[in-house]
């Protein structure tokens, strides 16, 4: 208790409209702390069982089979199994979009809105590396944290671009088999936790964002296939933003329909009063901090007819010719697999740019020609190659599985100097000269580098502990 929200006089008018008797659950629900969870990264082996040996107090949350709440006054971002990747934290109810999403292994999928990468991950564990994932958000800044939290899960299949939708829409036409649009919205389903945010409560503040949420709809939908899923969602209670949204979306486009989610666990169907009954708005769903196990979200999912649905012309793509590495580079980087990870990549996915080296997502092809997006990142980034040498990166160490790598220096949770490690401090080892695979109980973390005695921290300096 005591996490009391003062609400402005408005915004109360409207929750008792849209609540009725429920209103007073509602405000009751207000004064408790906001629950916190985890998710567990299943691109990661073994994960669950790791995560689950936990003493967070975890209990599994409902709808998400791979969520966790975790008690108060546990810090899990400070536990060196997070910085393994070995789950995300992430607000129980945010973990409703992408889980709702029906993502099928090879899928080509989009996540339109995807800084900071919390939903972007959950997508990439449902792929389970098959596949393409696509990652965009519109804000060059907020995809540093996007890219970040995609190479900490070990994520190999992306591509991250940082476009408007409109010019995606015109690059790639209706490629994708799935898209998650997670709107920019007022966030008045976020209060509890930031209470600062009903301070800046406004009337008009829902209106501005429908629009924006409308056309961002519309280029979503040249993007879906026919046949496609897409799901649209808030983390706002306005009916505004949300139910208003799709009627306005759903009048322009008579090839959609929403497809029925299952109510269940708390959430509750879409509101329906006051808009077209085709529509069925009540095949939505909404969660309630007094209803549902976390805050306040809104999910519908969208299917794209097959028939009615013509797709937009696109000039035929070109084949790709066989990928060329400088001799030179591939020796480079051939040496250093064969003296730490111990396995070989397919040389055809190899591809240089800038004088770094990269593994190419599989299905890249089926977008077309890049030429004019802005792509931040495309596959997985494995290291620099310069004058003749090959330094790893750390999103490759993040991909690592246990039980790969060649040389390994593999601490117990609990060694001091894995602590040393993570804040970026020189070890004393004596080791063979050379790249060292750094672990948490076979759980790669990153690379340190030997010269016999003393190991040489390459761990990330933008990800080391404080």
């Amino acid at each position: 208790m005591g996490n009391s929200v003062n609400l402005k006089d408005g915004f109360i008018r409207n929750m008792e409209r849209l609540l009725g008797d429920t209103f007073g659950e509602f405000l009751a629900s207000l004064e408790f702390q906001p629950l916190r969870g985890l998710r567990v990264n299943t691109l990661k082996r073994g994960a669950e069982a790791m995560v689950d040996g936990l003493d967070f107090g975890l209990e599994r949350t409902p709808v998400v089979e791979e969520g966790r709440f975790y008690r108060p006054g546990h810090r899990p971002a400070k536990h060196p199994f997070y910085a393994a990747g070995l789950y995300y934290i992430q607000e129980p109810s945010a973990m409703l979009p992408a889980a709702m999403l029906p993502v099928e292994t090879g899928d080509l999928v989009l996540d339109m809105c995807a800084a900071p990468g919390g939903k972007s991950t959950q997508l990439a564990s449902k792929l389970g590396g098959t596949g393409l994932l696509v990652c965009n958000d519109i804000s060059p800044s907020r995809c540093k944290a996007l890219l970040k939290n995609l190479e900490a899960a070990g994520v190999d299949n992306m591509l991250v671009t940082s476009e408007k939708p409109e010019k995606l829409a015109k690059a790639f036409g209706p490629a994708f088999d799935k898209i998650l649009v997670d709107a920019p919205c007022s966030g008045e389903g976020m209060l509890r936790r930031d209470p600062e945010m009903a301070k800046h409560w406004k009337e008009e503040i829902p209106e501005e964002y429908h629009g924006e949420q409308v056309r961002i709809l519309r280029q979503a939908a040249r993007l879906l296939k026919p046949g496609g899923r897409m799901v649209y969602s808030t983390c706002t209670f306005s009916t505004r933003e949300n139910e208003a949204t799709l009627a306005a979306f759903l009048g322009e486009h008579p090839e959609f329909s929403l497809v029925e989610l299952e109510k269940r666990e708390g959430l509750v169907p879409g509101v329906t009063e006051g808009f077209p009954r085709e529509f069925q708005l009540d095949r939505a769903v909404r969660a309630y901090p007094h209803r549902f196990r976390g805050e306040g979200h809104f999910v519908a999912l969208l299917a794209k007819d097959v028939l009615e649905a013509l797709p937009e012309s696109r000039g035929p793509l070109k084949p790709k010719g066989p990928r060329r590495v400088e001799p030179k580079i591939l020796e480079a980087y051939r040496e250093f697999e064969r003296k730490s990870l111990g396995f070989f990549l397919p040389q055809d996915r190899l591809h240089v740019h800038q004088e770094k080296l990269y593994l190419e997502p599989g299905k890249l092809e089926r977008l077309g020609d890049l030429k004019g997006i802005r792509v931040l990142r495309a596959g997985l980034l494995l290291g620099d190659v310069a004058y003749g040498r090959f330094e790893p990166s750390q999103s490759l160490a993040s991909h690592l599985q246990p039980g790969q790598g060649k040389r390994v220096l593999d601490f117990d949770r609990g060694d001091p100097d894995l602590v040393r490690y993570l804040k970026g401090e020189t070890l004393s080892r004596e080791m063979e000269k050379g790249y060292v695979l750094v672990a948490v109980e076979g759980y790669p973390l990153g690379w340190a580098k030997s010269d016999g005695r003393i190991l040489k921290n390459k761990y990330n300096k933008g990800w080391r502990w404080q």
